[in-house]
């Protein structure tokens, strides 16, 4: 394990040392802060900072999950793009090993980069708004009758960390696929963004094999509020889902990147 672990740092290294991860995670906190700031001049003090924490916290998770997507399918990609995979398979350490650390620091920089997000989220809005603006001022979002708002957040993070993990997974599954990181990229933003963009109208198809597709169950917050986008399912039934696809995505990629000649 020890000697595993300067193998973690090494990809940790060449992920933090890039100017774009860091400019990702800039973008972040700047949007944070200037809807926080507008919706303070424009909407005025008594608004809970529950509301607005919430509000960009939904919205900008997206950017964590595209920013990772990015990272991740280009994780293996890029080393074929720059030849540096050769530098690689010549060190004393198995193809299963230098896979999985790439897969550590991706998933290491996924959960720092959703952190950021809830930290940046509240501290703003709570030097913005403070804990409670007024005594009548209450948080209105869905769910938060039954739940304390910080309780509410945290389920609501836990739940997209959990299908962040699955769509990043995918994306370095078509990292090992593809030996160029454009078209990783690339088919891993349509298939993010393309994709998701129709899922509401297939959700709405008559169809039994429907309930087995991905992007189907990647919307776990759904749940939060009892309105499934399909009649039936559960949160059981979408982790069940979720976990058979993780295992093959996984599988995929061990087997394809221990079977390639990545080294011609």
């Amino acid at each position: 394990m020890v000697n595993f672990l300067p193998l973690i740092q090494n990809e940790n290294m060449k992920i933090y040392r890039r100017p774009r991860t860091w400019v990702m995670s800039a973008i972040m906190v700047v949007i944070v802060l200037t809807i926080s700031i507008l919706w303070l001049i424009f909407g005025g003090r008594d608004t809970s900072m529950w509301d607005v924490a919430f509000m960009e916290s939904s919205i900008l998770f997206l950017l964590v999950t595209i920013f990772t997507v990015v990272i991740a399918a280009g994780g293996v990609a890029e080393e074929f793009t720059s030849g540096t995979i050769k530098l690689l398979l010549i060190r004393p350490w198995s193809r299963s090993k230098i896979l999985l650390s790439k897969y550590i620091s991706i998933m290491i920089f996924a959960i720092m980069l959703a952190i950021l997000l809830f930290a940046s989220t509240l501290f703003v809005n709570w030097i913005c708004f403070g804990i409670h603006a007024s005594p009548d001022v209450k948080p209105t979002f869905a769910g938060a009758e039954g739940d304390n708002p910080l309780t509410y957040m945290l389920k609501y993070y836990g739940l997209t960390l959990i299908s962040l993990v699955v769509t990043v997974t995918l994306a370095f599954m078509l990292s090992t696929v593809f030996r160029s990181s454009g078209l990783a990229i690339g088919m891993a933003l349509f298939l993010l963004l393309g994709i998701n963009s129709f899922i509401g109208l297939i959700a709405m198809l008559d169809y039994k094999w429907i309930d087995y597709l991905l992007f189907i169950h990647l919307n776990l917050t759904q749940y939060l509020d009892g309105n499934p986008m399909r009649q039936g399912m559960t949160l059981g039934y979408s982790l069940s889902v979720l976990g058979v696809y993780y295992v093959i995505f996984i599988a995929l990629t061990w087997y394809i990147f221990n079977k390639r000649d990545v080294a011609s």
